[in-house]
Protein backbone atom coordinates (compact mmCIF):
# COMPACT_ATOMS: atom_id res chain seq x y z
CA UNK A 1 0.00 0.00 0.00
CA UNK A 2 1.18 3.49 -0.86
CA UNK A 3 0.18 6.32 1.46
CA UNK A 4 -1.07 9.44 -0.32
CA UNK A 5 -2.22 12.93 0.52
CA UNK A 6 -4.80 15.09 -1.19
CA UNK A 7 -2.70 17.36 -3.38
CA UNK A 8 -5.51 19.31 -4.99
CA UNK A 9 -8.97 19.28 -6.43
CA UNK A 10 -9.31 20.48 -9.99
CA UNK A 11 -12.53 22.19 -10.86
CA UNK A 12 -14.04 22.71 -14.30
CA UNK A 13 -15.26 26.25 -14.68
CA UNK A 14 -17.50 25.19 -17.58
CA UNK A 15 -19.08 21.98 -16.24
CA UNK A 16 -19.66 20.00 -13.05
CA UNK A 17 -16.49 17.90 -13.52
CA UNK A 18 -14.06 17.57 -10.61
CA UNK A 19 -10.82 15.64 -10.17
CA UNK A 20 -9.19 14.88 -6.84
CA UNK A 21 -5.43 14.58 -7.26
CA UNK A 22 -3.68 12.31 -4.77
CA UNK A 23 0.11 12.42 -4.30
CA UNK A 24 2.44 9.77 -2.95
CA UNK A 25 3.94 10.77 0.39
CA UNK A 26 7.15 8.82 -0.26
CA UNK A 27 7.35 9.47 -4.00
CA UNK A 28 6.60 11.75 -6.89
CA UNK A 29 3.59 10.12 -8.54
CA UNK A 30 0.12 11.61 -8.66
CA UNK A 31 -3.18 9.77 -9.03
CA UNK A 32 -6.06 11.77 -10.58
CA UNK A 33 -9.58 10.47 -9.88
CA UNK A 34 -12.78 11.91 -11.35
CA UNK A 35 -15.31 12.64 -8.60
CA UNK A 36 -18.72 14.25 -8.37
CA UNK A 37 -19.25 17.89 -7.41
CA UNK A 38 -20.97 17.07 -4.11
CA UNK A 39 -18.13 14.82 -2.97
CA UNK A 40 -15.57 17.42 -4.09
CA UNK A 41 -17.41 20.04 -2.06
CA UNK A 42 -17.60 17.73 0.98
CA UNK A 43 -13.85 17.09 0.84
CA UNK A 44 -13.00 20.76 0.28
CA UNK A 45 -15.27 22.02 3.08
CA UNK A 46 -13.58 19.71 5.56
CA UNK A 47 -10.03 20.46 4.39
CA UNK A 48 -10.70 24.17 4.64
CA UNK A 49 -12.14 23.83 8.15
CA UNK A 50 -15.59 25.07 7.15
CA UNK A 51 -18.58 23.69 9.02
CA UNK A 52 -22.09 23.21 7.72
CA UNK A 53 -24.89 24.18 10.13
CA UNK A 54 -26.24 20.61 9.92
CA UNK A 55 -24.32 17.37 9.35
CA UNK A 56 -23.63 16.44 5.76
CA UNK A 57 -23.78 12.79 4.66
CA UNK A 58 -20.12 12.07 5.44
CA UNK A 59 -20.42 13.79 8.83
CA UNK A 60 -23.45 11.61 9.56
CA UNK A 61 -21.58 8.45 8.57
CA UNK A 62 -18.66 9.36 10.84
CA UNK A 63 -21.03 10.04 13.75
CA UNK A 64 -22.90 6.75 13.26
CA UNK A 65 -19.64 4.79 13.14
CA UNK A 66 -18.37 6.47 16.30
CA UNK A 67 -21.66 5.94 18.18
CA UNK A 68 -21.59 2.25 17.28
CA UNK A 69 -18.01 1.91 18.53
CA UNK A 70 -16.31 1.87 15.14
CA UNK A 71 -13.21 3.73 14.10
CA UNK A 72 -11.94 4.43 10.58
CA UNK A 73 -8.44 2.93 10.46
CA UNK A 74 -7.72 3.89 6.85
CA UNK A 75 -9.12 3.83 3.37
CA UNK A 76 -7.63 1.95 0.46
CA UNK A 77 -8.16 2.67 -3.21
CA UNK A 78 -7.76 -0.93 -4.20
CA UNK A 79 -8.99 -1.38 -7.75
CA UNK A 80 -9.28 0.12 -11.21
CA UNK A 81 -11.41 -1.58 -13.83
CA UNK A 82 -12.71 -0.02 -17.04
CA UNK A 83 -11.81 3.50 -15.84
CA UNK A 84 -13.72 2.99 -12.57
CA UNK A 85 -11.85 3.17 -9.27
CA UNK A 86 -12.82 1.04 -6.27
CA UNK A 87 -12.10 1.66 -2.60
CA UNK A 88 -12.45 0.01 0.79
CA UNK A 89 -13.12 1.73 4.10
CA UNK A 90 -11.20 -0.23 6.73
CA UNK A 91 -12.76 -0.02 10.19
CA UNK A 92 -11.84 -1.19 13.65
CA UNK A 93 -15.04 -2.44 15.34
CA UNK A 94 -14.60 -3.95 18.81
CA UNK A 95 -11.08 -5.09 17.95
CA UNK A 96 -12.10 -6.66 14.64
CA UNK A 97 -11.16 -5.34 11.21
CA UNK A 98 -14.17 -4.72 8.98
CA UNK A 99 -13.89 -3.65 5.33
CA UNK A 100 -16.67 -1.79 3.54
CA UNK A 101 -16.87 -1.33 -0.25
CA UNK A 102 -17.03 2.34 -1.23
CA UNK A 103 -16.58 4.83 -4.02
CA UNK A 104 -13.17 6.50 -3.60
CA UNK A 105 -14.75 9.95 -3.32
CA UNK A 106 -16.97 8.94 -0.39
CA UNK A 107 -14.10 7.09 1.29
CA UNK A 108 -11.82 10.14 0.96
CA UNK A 109 -14.54 12.47 2.31
CA UNK A 110 -14.92 10.18 5.33
CA UNK A 111 -11.15 9.84 5.80
CA UNK A 112 -10.61 13.61 5.98
CA UNK A 113 -13.33 13.83 8.65
CA UNK A 114 -11.92 10.94 10.67
CA UNK A 115 -8.29 11.97 10.28
CA UNK A 116 -7.58 8.57 8.73
CA UNK A 117 -4.78 7.87 6.27
CA UNK A 118 -5.49 7.24 2.59
CA UNK A 119 -3.68 4.47 0.74
CA UNK A 120 -3.55 3.35 -2.89
CA UNK A 121 -2.80 -0.24 -3.86
CA UNK A 122 0.54 -0.54 -5.63
CA UNK A 123 -1.00 -2.07 -8.75
CA UNK A 124 -3.48 0.82 -9.02
CA UNK A 125 -0.68 3.40 -8.70
CA UNK A 126 1.44 1.46 -11.21
CA UNK A 127 -1.48 1.37 -13.65
CA UNK A 128 -2.77 4.95 -13.32
CA UNK A 129 -0.17 6.99 -11.41
CA UNK A 130 1.47 9.86 -13.26
CA UNK A 131 4.81 11.58 -12.90
CA UNK A 132 4.79 15.38 -12.34
CA UNK A 133 5.90 16.12 -15.90
CA UNK A 134 3.02 14.10 -17.38
CA UNK A 135 -0.18 15.90 -18.24
CA UNK A 136 -3.55 14.66 -17.03
CA UNK A 137 -5.86 13.74 -19.93
CA UNK A 138 -8.98 15.75 -19.23
CA UNK A 139 -10.73 14.73 -22.44
CA UNK A 140 -9.50 17.86 -24.20
CA UNK A 141 -11.00 20.06 -21.48
CA UNK A 142 -7.70 20.77 -19.73
CA UNK A 143 -7.88 24.49 -20.35
CA UNK A 144 -11.34 24.36 -18.78
CA UNK A 145 -10.00 23.28 -15.35
CA UNK A 146 -8.82 25.52 -12.56
CA UNK A 147 -6.29 24.09 -10.13
CA UNK A 148 -7.51 24.45 -6.54
CA UNK A 149 -4.78 24.09 -3.91
CA UNK A 150 -5.69 22.24 -0.73
CA UNK A 151 -2.79 23.52 1.33
CA UNK A 152 -3.76 25.81 4.17
CA UNK A 153 -3.57 29.47 3.34
CA UNK A 154 -3.71 29.02 -0.43
CA UNK A 155 -6.18 31.04 -2.46
CA UNK A 156 -9.04 28.92 -3.78
CA UNK A 157 -10.08 31.49 -6.35
CA UNK A 158 -13.43 30.92 -8.02
CA UNK A 159 -14.15 27.77 -6.01
CA UNK A 160 -13.68 29.61 -2.71
CA UNK A 161 -15.99 32.38 -3.91
CA UNK A 162 -18.59 29.76 -4.81
CA UNK A 163 -18.35 28.00 -1.42
CA UNK A 164 -18.45 31.26 0.54
CA UNK A 165 -21.49 32.36 -1.45
CA UNK A 166 -23.49 29.25 -0.56
CA UNK A 167 -26.54 29.78 1.61
CA UNK A 168 -26.26 26.51 3.51
CA UNK A 169 -29.49 27.12 5.46
CA UNK A 170 -31.46 27.28 2.21
CA UNK A 171 -29.58 24.34 0.65
CA UNK A 172 -30.16 22.18 3.75
CA UNK A 173 -33.83 23.15 4.04
CA UNK A 174 -33.49 25.08 7.32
Amino acid sequence: MIEVTIDSIRVSLMSQHRIVVLKEIEGERFLPIWIGPFEADAITLQLQGMEAPRPLTHDLLKSVLERLGGEVRHILINGLEKNTYYARIVLNVDGDTVEIDSRPSDAIALAVRAGAPVYVAEDVMDQAGMQPEEEVDLNDEESDFEHVEMEEGKDLGAFSDFVEGLDLDTLLGN
